[in-house]
């Protein structure tokens, strides 16, 4: 019985972590959603139309490491590293 309670404590503490870490990376990504991308994506990151620059709303690395190595209107980007990218990706899934 003890061991079942050890197993069951050790797995909501792992959980419980990885919540944290996650919200942790959304913290970063804001800060650098904000500092990098809002601008011209909007705060909200909806896009702003006036610029012709589009939503990017629940984006995921993968599609942002794509757009910021293809795209020329992102050669500021191109320093950003992948956990920074996937910091920023956390922190569009967040948005509704």
């Amino acid at each position: 019985m003890k061991k079942t309670w050890l197993c069951f404590g050790l797995v909501a503490v792992l959980c419980g972590s990885v919540s944290i870490v996650r919200a942790q990376d959304a913290a970063s990504g804001e800060k650098l959603f904000k500092a990098k991308c809002a601008g011209c994506h909007g705060a909200d990151a909806a896009g702003k139309p006036a610029v012709k620059s589009p939503s990017i709303k629940g984006k995921n690395a993968d599609q942002i490491q794509q757009e910021i190595s293809t795209s020329a209107k992102h050669a500021s980007l191109k320093k950003l590293s992948s956990d920074d990218v996937k910091n920023i990706a956390a922190y569009l899934g967040t948005l509704k």
